[in-house]
């Protein structure tokens, strides 16, 4: 039988606060010039708009997505680099939300260790989007029985061809919030014990931001993905 695994990031369905919505459309809408495939990437569906702050909308999601335990550690998660190029970073994010372990990282770890990647700058994280993406406590336990686990290979980054124009028509725009859209493909290859396992390609539009003279950092996944 084929076992679960660890969803698509690009595609689990998981719709962003709406505070964070507000934030990161405010940002697309003011500093990429209004741009409608643009300010698509970042508002989710509108039909989940009205009831975005209810708990049933979190996607399963209990209180360590809101806050990992410090203590827990990364397990197998990857410190973020010290990388200053959106595209670079954006594929080394990539990789880390397409690989896991669950013979020896915990669901809190893997929260934990993807905390680690995200601005600090409130008004551009979107938390959810990002701590959606892993399963709920039970899915992570049946797929720790059969000792699942994931790597991930990037092919390519890239930014989509409307968030280059919006810079090429107002350059500056970007300086407010130096947040960058960045779209990456790669595969994922998935094993579970007893020789089980599969590979899937892959594909995500993140948002990362990256201030003049500091390291990137993550801020949001799309709820789809633009290239």
């Amino acid at each position: 039988m084929r076992q679960k695994r660890l969803p698509s990031l690009s595609g689990y369905g998981v719709t962003w606060s709406a505070n964070k919505r507000i934030a990161i459309v405010a940002l697309v809408t003011t500093a990429l010039l209004v741009l409608a495939a643009t300010a698509a990437w970042f508002t989710g569906r509108s039909e989940h708009h009205d009831d975005s702050n209810t708990p049933s909308q979190a996607s399963g999601s209990s209180l360590s997505e809101a806050a990992p335990k410090p203590s827990a550690g990364s397990g197998s998660v990857p410190k973020p680099p010290q990388i200053a190029e959106p595209v670079a970073f954006a594929k080394a994010a990539a990789q880390m939300l397409w690989s896991y372990d669950t013979r020896d990282t915990s669901r809190d770890q893997q929260l934990a260790g993807m905390r680690a990647w995200m601005t600090k700058e409130t008004e551009y994280n979107d938390w959810a989007s990002v701590s959606g993406q892993v399963p709920d406590p039970l899915l992570w336990s049946r797929m720790a029985d059969q000792d699942q686990r994931a790597t991930a290979t990037v092919t390519e980054g890239h930014y989509p061809g409307a968030f280059k124009q919006a810079l090429a028509e107002d350059p500056s725009a970007i300086t407010e919030a130096y947040v960058y859209v960045v779209t990456v493909n790669g595969k994922q290859q998935i094993e579970w014990k007893k020789g089980g396992g599969g590979a899937e390609e892959r594909a995500v539009t993140l948002a990362v931001q990256c201030r003049p003279n500091h390291d990137c950092t993550l801020a949001a996944i799309a709820p789809s993905v633009t290239q």
